[in-house]
Protein backbone atom coordinates (compact mmCIF):
# COMPACT_ATOMS: atom_id res chain seq x y z
CA UNK A 1 0.00 0.00 0.00
CA UNK A 2 2.85 2.39 0.82
CA UNK A 3 4.34 1.79 -2.64
CA UNK A 4 1.03 2.75 -4.29
CA UNK A 5 0.75 5.87 -2.15
CA UNK A 6 4.29 6.92 -3.08
CA UNK A 7 3.49 6.30 -6.75
CA UNK A 8 0.35 8.46 -6.60
CA UNK A 9 2.30 11.18 -4.83
CA UNK A 10 4.96 11.15 -7.55
CA UNK A 11 2.34 11.38 -10.33
CA UNK A 12 0.56 14.23 -8.60
CA UNK A 13 3.86 16.04 -8.29
CA UNK A 14 4.56 15.67 -12.01
CA UNK A 15 1.11 16.89 -12.93
CA UNK A 16 1.35 19.90 -10.65
CA UNK A 17 4.69 20.88 -12.16
CA UNK A 18 3.36 20.33 -15.70
CA UNK A 19 0.32 22.53 -15.01
CA UNK A 20 2.45 25.29 -13.47
CA UNK A 21 4.92 25.18 -16.38
CA UNK A 22 2.19 24.79 -19.01
CA UNK A 23 3.90 21.73 -20.53
CA UNK A 24 3.06 18.03 -20.72
CA UNK A 25 3.71 15.53 -17.94
CA UNK A 26 6.01 13.70 -20.36
CA UNK A 27 8.11 16.84 -20.79
CA UNK A 28 8.39 17.27 -17.02
CA UNK A 29 9.43 13.63 -16.70
CA UNK A 30 12.15 14.07 -19.33
CA UNK A 31 13.48 17.19 -17.60
CA UNK A 32 13.57 15.55 -14.17
CA UNK A 33 15.27 12.46 -15.61
CA UNK A 34 17.97 14.62 -17.15
CA UNK A 35 17.12 14.08 -20.81
CA UNK A 36 19.47 16.44 -22.67
CA UNK A 37 17.21 16.63 -25.73
CA UNK A 38 14.83 19.00 -23.95
CA UNK A 39 15.12 22.60 -25.10
CA UNK A 40 17.11 24.59 -22.48
CA UNK A 41 14.42 27.30 -22.30
CA UNK A 42 11.72 24.68 -21.56
CA UNK A 43 13.98 23.04 -18.99
CA UNK A 44 14.34 26.39 -17.20
CA UNK A 45 10.56 26.87 -17.12
CA UNK A 46 10.03 23.38 -15.67
CA UNK A 47 12.76 23.79 -13.05
CA UNK A 48 11.41 27.18 -12.00
CA UNK A 49 7.92 25.72 -11.64
CA UNK A 50 9.27 22.84 -9.53
CA UNK A 51 11.15 25.27 -7.30
CA UNK A 52 8.03 27.39 -6.75
CA UNK A 53 6.14 24.25 -5.76
CA UNK A 54 8.94 23.31 -3.32
CA UNK A 55 9.54 20.02 -5.11
CA UNK A 56 12.81 18.41 -4.00
CA UNK A 57 14.32 17.43 -7.35
CA UNK A 58 17.18 15.54 -5.73
CA UNK A 59 14.68 12.86 -4.73
CA UNK A 60 13.09 12.56 -8.19
CA UNK A 61 16.10 11.06 -9.95
CA UNK A 62 17.39 7.94 -8.20
CA UNK A 63 20.84 8.26 -9.79
CA UNK A 64 23.27 9.42 -7.09
CA UNK A 65 26.60 9.82 -8.85
CA UNK A 66 28.63 12.83 -9.94
CA UNK A 67 31.80 13.22 -11.99
CA UNK A 68 35.07 14.72 -10.79
CA UNK A 69 36.56 16.21 -13.96
CA UNK A 70 40.30 16.96 -13.78
CA UNK A 71 40.98 19.24 -16.74
CA UNK A 72 44.33 19.85 -18.41
CA UNK A 73 46.44 18.71 -15.44
CA UNK A 74 48.60 15.71 -14.54
CA UNK A 75 46.53 12.97 -12.93
CA UNK A 76 48.85 12.66 -9.93
CA UNK A 77 49.13 16.41 -9.22
CA UNK A 78 49.51 16.67 -5.44
CA UNK A 79 47.13 19.59 -4.86
CA UNK A 80 44.30 18.31 -7.06
CA UNK A 81 44.65 14.78 -5.70
CA UNK A 82 43.87 16.17 -2.25
CA UNK A 83 40.87 18.07 -3.61
CA UNK A 84 39.62 14.75 -5.00
CA UNK A 85 40.06 13.09 -1.60
CA UNK A 86 37.95 15.78 0.07
CA UNK A 87 35.29 15.57 -2.63
CA UNK A 88 35.10 11.77 -2.43
CA UNK A 89 34.80 11.86 1.37
CA UNK A 90 31.89 14.33 1.24
CA UNK A 91 30.18 12.29 -1.48
CA UNK A 92 30.48 9.10 0.55
CA UNK A 93 29.13 10.77 3.69
CA UNK A 94 26.17 12.07 1.65
CA UNK A 95 25.40 8.70 0.07
CA UNK A 96 26.70 9.63 -3.37
CA UNK A 97 29.23 7.99 -5.71
CA UNK A 98 31.96 9.81 -7.59
CA UNK A 99 33.39 9.02 -11.03
CA UNK A 100 36.91 10.31 -11.74
CA UNK A 101 37.65 11.53 -15.29
CA UNK A 102 40.67 13.21 -16.88
CA UNK A 103 39.74 15.69 -19.62
CA UNK A 104 42.03 17.72 -21.88
CA UNK A 105 40.70 20.50 -24.08
CA UNK A 106 41.77 23.81 -25.59
CA UNK A 107 40.52 27.10 -24.11
CA UNK A 108 40.40 28.54 -27.63
CA UNK A 109 37.71 26.20 -29.05
CA UNK A 110 34.18 27.69 -29.14
CA UNK A 111 31.90 25.97 -26.64
CA UNK A 112 29.70 24.60 -29.43
CA UNK A 113 32.67 22.63 -30.79
CA UNK A 114 33.73 21.07 -27.47
CA UNK A 115 32.87 17.42 -26.89
CA UNK A 116 32.24 16.35 -23.30
CA UNK A 117 33.14 12.83 -22.15
CA UNK A 118 30.15 10.66 -23.03
CA UNK A 119 29.44 9.64 -19.44
CA UNK A 120 29.02 13.31 -18.44
CA UNK A 121 26.26 13.66 -21.02
CA UNK A 122 24.38 10.70 -19.55
CA UNK A 123 22.11 12.32 -16.95
CA UNK A 124 20.86 8.88 -16.03
CA UNK A 125 24.43 7.99 -14.98
CA UNK A 126 25.96 11.28 -13.77
CA UNK A 127 23.89 14.06 -12.18
CA UNK A 128 26.52 16.80 -11.88
CA UNK A 129 30.18 17.69 -12.38
CA UNK A 130 32.90 18.94 -10.03
CA UNK A 131 35.61 20.75 -12.02
CA UNK A 132 39.23 20.83 -10.87
CA UNK A 133 42.46 21.22 -12.83
CA UNK A 134 42.74 24.13 -15.28
CA UNK A 135 39.48 25.26 -16.86
CA UNK A 136 38.25 28.03 -19.12
CA UNK A 137 34.94 29.72 -19.86
CA UNK A 138 34.15 27.67 -22.98
CA UNK A 139 33.67 24.45 -20.98
CA UNK A 140 31.53 26.22 -18.39
CA UNK A 141 29.38 27.74 -21.13
CA UNK A 142 28.90 24.28 -22.63
CA UNK A 143 27.77 22.86 -19.29
CA UNK A 144 25.37 25.79 -18.87
CA UNK A 145 23.82 25.23 -22.28
CA UNK A 146 23.43 21.50 -21.66
CA UNK A 147 21.81 22.13 -18.28
CA UNK A 148 24.47 20.16 -16.37
CA UNK A 149 24.91 21.24 -12.74
CA UNK A 150 28.53 21.97 -11.84
CA UNK A 151 30.87 23.61 -9.37
CA UNK A 152 34.38 24.77 -10.25
CA UNK A 153 37.66 25.60 -8.50
CA UNK A 154 37.83 29.32 -9.28
CA UNK A 155 41.57 29.76 -8.65
CA UNK A 156 42.38 27.76 -11.78
CA UNK A 157 39.90 29.24 -14.24
CA UNK A 158 41.51 31.08 -17.14
CA UNK A 159 39.79 34.31 -18.19
CA UNK A 160 36.65 36.06 -17.00
CA UNK A 161 33.46 34.26 -15.90
CA UNK A 162 30.58 36.57 -16.88
CA UNK A 163 27.02 35.45 -16.27
CA UNK A 164 27.66 31.76 -15.68
CA UNK A 165 25.20 29.55 -13.79
CA UNK A 166 27.58 27.28 -11.85
CA UNK A 167 28.99 27.65 -8.35
CA UNK A 168 32.59 28.63 -7.57
CA UNK A 169 34.97 27.79 -4.72
CA UNK A 170 38.15 29.80 -4.19
CA UNK A 171 41.18 29.40 -2.00
CA UNK A 172 42.08 32.92 -0.89
CA UNK A 173 45.56 32.91 -2.41
CA UNK A 174 45.46 36.69 -3.00
CA UNK A 175 45.24 37.18 0.75
CA UNK A 176 47.86 34.47 1.19
CA UNK A 177 50.25 36.38 -1.06
CA UNK A 178 49.62 39.54 0.93
CA UNK A 179 50.26 37.88 4.29
CA UNK A 180 53.46 36.21 3.12
CA UNK A 181 54.82 39.44 1.63
CA UNK A 182 54.03 41.34 4.85
CA UNK A 183 55.87 38.63 6.80
CA UNK A 184 58.98 38.97 4.62
CA UNK A 185 58.90 42.75 4.85
CA UNK A 186 58.56 42.40 8.63
CA UNK A 187 61.80 40.38 8.60
CA UNK A 188 63.52 43.38 7.02
CA UNK A 189 63.47 42.21 3.42
CA UNK A 190 63.10 44.88 0.78
CA UNK A 191 64.53 43.17 -2.30
CA UNK A 192 61.86 40.47 -2.66
CA UNK A 193 61.35 38.70 -6.00
CA UNK A 194 58.31 36.76 -7.14
CA UNK A 195 58.92 33.63 -9.23
CA UNK A 196 56.09 32.13 -11.27
CA UNK A 197 54.24 32.14 -14.58
CA UNK A 198 51.66 34.88 -14.03
CA UNK A 199 49.90 33.97 -17.28
CA UNK A 200 48.43 31.09 -15.26
CA UNK A 201 45.65 32.10 -12.86
CA UNK A 202 46.93 30.39 -9.70
CA UNK A 203 50.28 32.19 -10.04
CA UNK A 204 48.61 35.46 -11.09
CA UNK A 205 46.39 35.57 -7.99
CA UNK A 206 49.31 34.95 -5.62
CA UNK A 207 51.37 37.55 -7.48
CA UNK A 208 48.52 40.06 -7.14
CA UNK A 209 48.63 39.74 -3.34
CA UNK A 210 52.42 40.18 -3.41
CA UNK A 211 52.20 43.17 -5.79
CA UNK A 212 49.61 44.99 -3.69
CA UNK A 213 51.61 44.60 -0.48
CA UNK A 214 54.91 45.65 -2.05
CA UNK A 215 53.27 48.75 -3.55
CA UNK A 216 51.59 49.66 -0.26
CA UNK A 217 55.00 49.44 1.45
CA UNK A 218 56.56 51.71 -1.17
CA UNK A 219 58.63 48.85 -2.60
CA UNK A 220 59.03 47.85 -6.23
CA UNK A 221 57.46 44.48 -7.16
CA UNK A 222 59.96 42.30 -9.02
CA UNK A 223 58.93 39.39 -11.22
CA UNK A 224 61.02 36.58 -12.67
CA UNK A 225 58.47 34.84 -14.86
CA UNK A 226 60.26 32.69 -17.43
CA UNK A 227 57.65 30.12 -18.47
CA UNK A 228 58.13 26.36 -18.26
CA UNK A 229 55.54 23.59 -18.18
CA UNK A 230 57.33 21.79 -15.34
CA UNK A 231 56.97 23.96 -12.21
CA UNK A 232 60.11 22.67 -10.47
CA UNK A 233 62.14 23.36 -13.61
CA UNK A 234 60.56 26.82 -13.80
CA UNK A 235 61.69 27.62 -10.27
CA UNK A 236 65.21 26.36 -10.98
CA UNK A 237 65.73 28.35 -14.19
CA UNK A 238 64.18 31.54 -12.81
CA UNK A 239 66.30 31.43 -9.65
CA UNK A 240 69.52 31.03 -11.65
CA UNK A 241 68.41 33.70 -14.11
CA UNK A 242 67.67 36.39 -11.53
CA UNK A 243 70.98 35.69 -9.76
CA UNK A 244 72.85 35.94 -13.07
CA UNK A 245 71.39 39.42 -13.55
CA UNK A 246 73.32 40.52 -10.47
CA UNK A 247 70.57 42.68 -8.98
CA UNK A 248 69.80 42.81 -5.24
CA UNK A 249 67.79 39.90 -3.86
CA UNK A 250 67.38 38.87 -0.24
CA UNK A 251 64.14 36.86 -0.54
CA UNK A 252 62.21 34.91 -3.18
CA UNK A 253 58.47 34.27 -3.03
CA UNK A 254 57.60 31.30 -5.24
CA UNK A 255 54.10 30.96 -6.71
CA UNK A 256 53.72 27.44 -5.28
CA UNK A 257 55.73 24.83 -3.40
CA UNK A 258 56.82 22.93 -6.51
CA UNK A 259 58.29 26.15 -7.88
CA UNK A 260 59.98 26.78 -4.50
CA UNK A 261 61.54 23.32 -4.77
CA UNK A 262 63.16 24.39 -8.03
CA UNK A 263 64.27 27.68 -6.47
CA UNK A 264 66.07 25.72 -3.72
CA UNK A 265 67.98 23.73 -6.35
CA UNK A 266 68.81 26.83 -8.39
CA UNK A 267 70.18 28.69 -5.38
CA UNK A 268 72.28 25.74 -4.23
CA UNK A 269 73.73 25.19 -7.70
CA UNK A 270 74.64 28.89 -7.70
CA UNK A 271 76.46 28.58 -4.37
CA UNK A 272 73.74 30.27 -2.28
CA UNK A 273 72.41 28.96 1.02
CA UNK A 274 68.77 28.99 2.16
CA UNK A 275 68.09 31.06 4.27
CA UNK A 276 71.55 32.39 5.14
CA UNK A 277 71.99 34.09 1.78
CA UNK A 278 68.45 34.22 0.44
CA UNK A 279 65.14 33.47 2.18
CA UNK A 280 62.59 31.42 0.23
CA UNK A 281 58.81 31.09 0.67
CA UNK A 282 56.21 29.08 -1.23
CA UNK A 283 52.47 28.63 -1.48
CA UNK A 284 50.06 25.66 -1.01
CA UNK A 285 52.05 23.51 1.49
CA UNK A 286 52.24 20.43 -0.74
CA UNK A 287 56.02 19.95 -1.13
CA UNK A 288 57.38 21.33 2.13
CA UNK A 289 57.88 17.91 3.78
CA UNK A 290 60.64 16.99 1.32
CA UNK A 291 62.57 20.27 1.52
CA UNK A 292 65.45 21.22 3.82
CA UNK A 293 65.45 23.63 5.49
CA UNK A 294 61.70 23.47 6.09
CA UNK A 295 59.82 25.70 3.64
CA UNK A 296 57.88 28.71 4.90
CA UNK A 297 54.66 28.63 2.91
CA UNK A 298 50.99 29.54 2.69
CA UNK A 299 48.88 26.55 3.64
CA UNK A 300 45.78 26.06 1.55
CA UNK A 301 43.15 23.47 2.42
CA UNK A 302 42.50 21.32 -0.67
CA UNK A 303 40.38 18.73 1.14
CA UNK A 304 38.07 21.52 2.32
CA UNK A 305 37.93 22.88 -1.22
CA UNK A 306 36.81 19.45 -2.45
CA UNK A 307 34.14 19.19 0.23
CA UNK A 308 32.77 22.64 -0.58
CA UNK A 309 32.69 21.88 -4.31
CA UNK A 310 30.51 18.82 -3.66
CA UNK A 311 28.33 20.60 -1.10
CA UNK A 312 27.53 23.39 -3.55
CA UNK A 313 26.72 21.06 -6.42
CA UNK A 314 24.40 18.97 -4.22
CA UNK A 315 22.58 22.17 -3.27
CA UNK A 316 22.38 23.03 -6.96
CA UNK A 317 20.79 19.66 -7.77
CA UNK A 318 18.10 20.08 -5.12
CA UNK A 319 17.54 23.81 -5.82
CA UNK A 320 18.34 24.52 -9.50
CA UNK A 321 16.95 28.07 -9.36
CA UNK A 322 19.46 29.27 -6.75
CA UNK A 323 21.64 32.16 -7.93
CA UNK A 324 25.32 31.23 -8.47
CA UNK A 325 27.11 30.72 -5.16
CA UNK A 326 30.71 31.74 -4.36
CA UNK A 327 32.63 30.34 -1.38
CA UNK A 328 36.16 31.45 -0.38
CA UNK A 329 38.35 29.32 1.90
CA UNK A 330 40.99 31.28 3.88
CA UNK A 331 44.68 30.34 3.92
CA UNK A 332 47.21 30.05 6.76
CA UNK A 333 50.76 31.39 6.99
CA UNK A 334 53.15 28.58 8.01
CA UNK A 335 56.54 29.79 9.31
CA UNK A 336 59.48 27.41 8.95
CA UNK A 337 63.25 27.63 8.67
CA UNK A 338 63.59 28.86 5.07
CA UNK A 339 63.12 32.52 6.02
CA UNK A 340 65.19 34.63 8.39
CA UNK A 341 65.64 38.35 9.14
CA UNK A 342 68.16 40.25 7.05
CA UNK A 343 71.27 41.33 8.96
CA UNK A 344 70.16 44.97 9.42
CA UNK A 345 66.80 43.87 10.79
CA UNK A 346 68.48 41.48 13.24
CA UNK A 347 70.74 44.25 14.52
CA UNK A 348 67.77 46.61 14.94
CA UNK A 349 65.81 43.95 16.82
CA UNK A 350 68.78 43.29 19.11
CA UNK A 351 69.10 47.03 19.81
CA UNK A 352 65.40 47.28 20.66
CA UNK A 353 65.69 44.33 23.07
CA UNK A 354 68.72 45.89 24.74
CA UNK A 355 67.01 49.28 25.10
CA UNK A 356 63.96 47.72 26.72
Amino acid sequence: MKENADSRKNKIGLREIAAAANVSVATVSRVLNGNNRVDPAIREVVLDAAAKLNVDLSQRNKTKAMAFLLSNRAMLHAFHSRILLGAEAYCAASGWDMVFLSFNYSPHIPWKELHLPKVVQRHDVVRAVVLAGTNSANLLELLDHKGIAYSVLGNNVIGELPGLKGDIVYSDDVQGGQEMTKYLIGLGHRDIWFVGNVRLPWFARHFEGYRRTMSEAGLAPRLSGLEFEDETEMGYINAKSLLAQGGPCTAILAGNDQTAHGVYKGLRDSGRKVPDDISVAGCDDTASAGLYPGLTTTREFPEQLGQQLVKLVLNRISQPSLPPQVVTIPTQLIKRESCKPVAAAKELLAAEVTAS
